[in-house]
This record gives structure tokens, C-alpha cells and sequence, in this order.
């Protein structure tokens, strides 16, 4: 009973997802907490929080931990510890990074958090590339290329294809180290930068000659340096999590931001004057990458290293999921849309409304699942908050034209045609019109029999001959009223075709 109330407690504290794991990342720059629910597959951030600790700031000059930077760490992280107790979670993970293996004092600071009740594990600089690496791969399952991670004491370079990862390695060019090669000014700050990426091993023939020349850029800098892209492209999307640019434009991107001031930087929106301090230099570092190994494609992941961490314990049939059904599949549930019915009626419109050139079956189902949990929202806000959710919400494994193809679909199954322009800004509108094509089909079959499962067993939806065709079964009849026939234009129209009602014995189905 104690139990279960402290369980109930603590997802009620989170917002109604149960917390499943915490993990706390004690990195050269930042000691961060966040705390997971949902699926491990597409998890949940239900509390992310930081302290601007800088541990590593005086590694190249002392090569210890700074008193004052430590003192802030253990600030936040006893608080860290005493926020978990309160909140029942026990399956937690602590992990160091660069400073700490790095700095004289490393050991004296773990056994430190050791007496507070942590148990933080010192991890390689190889193992840290890695999960990074592994992070890119369970946001990205099709990823080939680089994974770049940069952090405040290292940058972790790392091969990714078909799931596995190689050639993994950490070079000291982490943002707190960054400003050590700027000493002849910024030009010879690439030269310098060019010179330790080379001499680790990183050039076109032997990084991307295999892969097909996309480079993944991990880290809260390099995310900062999406934000900025955004804003400057009108870019309607608010994530920076799978932002891709093409490589001539990501160096234009550095080039540009190299010649910049921080100060400058400072009054961008969603930029911190933390990290608009360091993207500078972080621009000077991406020169160096993109002429040393010549990307196709840049894209900016938010899954790294403690995503990793995540990915590495799944079971291998969790794995294989994929990630945006995984993550749509509990966020429905939560809102009163069970997934199986969801299944059941993206089948019942396949023959109707299929995905075609634009889109993926696994995209409609997607689409199908938010549009269901949709109709749980008041009527008057229903539209723009489930646009917002196709839109801005961080799923994995979707790019930018196919939110807009969710958006529209949700869209159509309120009959609502008129779509905003960050919508039709992301997509084609044969794309588009594919999406409307699917929320038009699923409106009919959620209209049909009022989302009962009996109703999907009478009846079935085809194309026959260039005619839509509803059968009914005669037991059924009567479900055919004003509203289906309506719906029955309506996807009629959109399809270009005519359309028919038939009913028939159920055998006959």
C-alpha cells in the first residue's frame, strides 16, 4: 500500500507519465538531471534540469577540478539525489565524462558523491563516443555517416551504418578548451583545429568514403547553432532535433557565425548567453570538420550520450521498433486513443487511402493514432493544439514534411481543409493532399459506427473499378445516414472519383 501510494505520488509529481529511469550526466560543462517516463524507445523527458558547473575550466591549465566549480556540482547534485528519494525512483544512472576522468582530484570528487548517495560511473572518451553514437542510432535507426559530439571537455568523433558503430574516438576540443587555439585569431584557430582532426585519423577517404556523407552533430552548442539557422532560414519548426542542412549550407552556416560576437549572439531568442559565448568557436571547430571530411548533409540530433544510455539496455526486439510509432503509441494512449483501435481503422482506409509517393504506411498510422486522441480535446481548441502537436512536439523519426503530412491528415478528420502556412511551408501539395486523403478516410470510418469495433467488422471500404464503395452488412443498414454520406463525398471528391453504398449479407464481406 506505502508502496503504491508513493507510486501514484510521484506520477502525479511527473504529469501522468510514469517515471521509469533518471539519469544524471556529470559533463565538463554542465551537471544535468533528467528524468524519463513512457517508453524507453521514444522516452519522455519528464524533468530536465542543470547546473552551469564547469568543472572542467581549469583542466588545461592545473589539470584539476576547480574548488569553486566543484562546489556548485555538489550543490546541484546533492539536491539531484534528495529530489529522486523524494520522487521514488530507483533505477538511476550516473555518469562522468571528460573532466572528471581527465582532472588529478577526478577520484577524491567521485568518492565525494559516493558519501551522498551516488554512484557515478567515470566513463572512457571512447565509450562516451559510442553512446553518443548509439543515441544518433535510436533516433535515427537508417543513420550512415559521422556522429560529432561536442561537449565542454571533448569532442567524440565516431562511424555509424546499419546499426553499428566503429572507429570511435575523443579529441581534446571540447567548448571550454576551444579558445586555447584561438591565440592567432580565428584563421589560424582553424588551421590548429584542422591539425588535431587530421592527425586523429579523420579525413574524406578514410571518414565518409563508405557512407553516404551525412554528418550528425550532438551536443547543446551545436543545438544552439540549429536555433540559429532556423530563425535565420523562417524555418516554421520549433525543434532543433533532426534540422538537416545540406553541406555547403552548414559551412556558409560556420562561416558566417565564425565572424560573429558573442554579444551579438546574446539577443537571439532560445540562445543562452552560455552557449551564444561559445558559438564562435564552436563555428571555427564545424569549418574545420566540414573541410576535413567534405559532408553531403549535416543534421543536428538531441539524442546523444544519455539517450545512449537508454538505447543500450532495450532488449533487442525493442530495438527494432520504430521510434515515432513507439513515442505516438503512448502519447495517444495517454489521451484516450488505444492503439489497436488506431490499427484497426488505418487498415480498414488502406484500400480506400493508402500511403502513396509522399508518405509511409508507418506515417499514416502515426497519423491516425494523433488524430483519434484528438477528438478527446474540447472542440474549440482541438485544431490548433493538435497541430501543435504534430508540429512542435519532439517526436523521433520524422522529418519536416512528414509533420505537415500529420498535421493535414489530423486537419481532415475534423473536416477542417483550411491548413495554416507553416504547414503547407514544410510540404509539397501533392503531399499534403496524399495526408488529407487519410484523415478524409479515417473521419468516415470514426463517423461510421461511432468508433465501435463492431462497425469496422461490417463493413469494409474499397476502391472497385474507379468507384468508392462502402459494403455494409444488412445487419447494419442503417448506419448509413446523412453524416456517412457526407463523408462519403467528401473522400469521393478528394479522390476524384465516384462513389456507392452496397449492402450485402456479412458473409458476403
Amino acid at each position: 500500500m506505502i508502496w503504491r501510494w508513493r507510486r501514484e505520488s510521484r506520477d502525479s509529481a511527473l504529469g501522468g507519465s510514469t517515471a521509469e529511469r533518471a539519469i544524471i550526466d556529470i559533463g565538463s560543462n554542465t551537471v544535468r538531471l533528467v528524468v524519463y517516463g513512457g517508453t524507453m524507445r521514444a522516452p519522455t523527458v519528464l524533468l530536465n534540469e542543470k547546473v552551469t558547473a564547469k568543472l572542467g575550466r581549469e583542466i588545461a591549465a592545473t589539470g584539476r577540478l576547480a574548488d569553486e566549480a566543484m562546489a556548485l556540482a555538489l550543490r546541484g547534485l546533492k539536491r539531484f539525489a534528495l529530489l529522486l528519494a523524494d520522487l521514488g525512483i530507483k533505477d538511476i544512472e550516473t555518469v562522468a565524462t571528460a573532466a572528471v576522468r581527465e582532472a588529478a582530484n577526478g577520484p577524491e570528487f567521485v568518492e565525494t558523491l559516493r558519501a551522498i548517495g551516488l554512484n557515478p560511473r567515470v566513463i572512457s572518451g571512447e565509450e562516451e563516443a559510442l553512446l553518443s553514437a548509439h543515441g544518433v542510432i535510436g533516433a535515427f535507426p537508417d543513420a550512415r555517416g559521422i556522429v560529432a559530439d561536442l561537449g565542454g571537455g571533448s569532442l567524440e568523433l565516431v562511424r555509424v551504418a546499419g546499426g553499428q558503430t566503429d572507429s570511435a574516438s575523443t579529441l581534446p576540443l571540447g567548448t571550454l578548451r576551444l579558445p586555447e587555439h584561438r591565440k592567432g585569431g580565428r584563421g589560424e584557430m582553424r588551421k590548429s583545429l584542422d591539425k588535431v582532426i587530421r592527425k586523429a585519423g579523420w579525413d574524406l577517404s578514410t571518414a565518409l568514403a563508405a557512407e553516404n556523407g551525412t554528418l550528425y552533430l550532438v551536443g547543446g552548442t551545436w543545438r544552439a547553432m540549429a536555433v540559429y539557422a532556423m530563425a535565420a532560414r523562417g524555418y516554421p519548426l520549433s525543434d532543433p532535433h533532426g534540422f538537416a542542412i545540406e553541406g555547403a549550407a552548414a559551412l556558409e552556416l560556420a562561416t558566417g557565425l565564425a565572424l560573429s560576437e558573442s554579444d551579438v549572439l546574446k539577443g537571439r531568442e532560445r540562445i543562452s548567453a552560455m552557449r551564444a559565448e561559445k558559438l564562435p568557436d564552436a563555428a571555427v571547430l564545424l569549418q574545420a570538420l566540414l573541410t576535413r571530411l567534405a559532408p553531403e548533409q549535416v543534421v543536428f540530433s538531441s539524442w546523444g550520450l544519455r539517450e545512449g544510455l537508454l538505447y543500450d539496455r532495450l532488449p533487442a526486439h525493442t530495438k527494432a521498433q520504430d521510434p515515432l510509432l513507439a513515442g505516438v503509441a503512448v502519447f495517444s494512449s495517454q489521451r484516450g486513443s488505444a492503439p489497436t483501435l488506431a490499427t484497426r481503422m488505418a487498415a480498414w482506409t488502406l484500400d480506400a487511402a493508402p500511403a502513396r509517393e509522399h508518405g509511409s504506411e508507418r506515417l499514416r498510422l502515426a497519423a491516425t493514432m494523433l488524430a483519434l486522441a484528438a477528438m478527446q480535446i474540447e472542440p474549440n481548441i482541438r485544431l490548433p493544439q493538435a497541430i501543435n502537436w504534430a508540429l512542435h512536439k519532439r517526436w523521433v523519426g520524422v522529418d519536416g514534411k512528414g509533420r505537415a503530412m500529420l498535421a493535414a491528415a489530423i486537419a481532415a478528420n475534423g473536416n477542417q481543409l483550411s491548413l495554416p502556412a507553416e504547414v503547407r511551408a514544410l510540404a509539397c501539395p501533392e503531399a499534403i493532399e496524399e495526408a488529407v486523403r487519410w484523415g478524409l478516410a479515417l473521419r468516415l470510418a470514426r463517423r461510421l459506427g461511432g468508433q465501435s469495433a463492431r462497425s469496422l467488422e461490417v463493413s469494409r471500404l474499397v476502391v472497385d473499378e474507379g468507384t468508392l464503395v462502402l459494403r455494409l452488412a444488412e445487419s447494419h443498414a442503417a448506419l448509413f445516414g446523412s453524416p456517412t454520406e457526407k463523408d462519403m463525398k467528401l473522400l469521393a471528391g478528394r479522390l476524384g472519383i465516384g462513389w456507392r453504398v452496397d449492402i450485402v449479407p456479412e458473409s458476403a464481406l
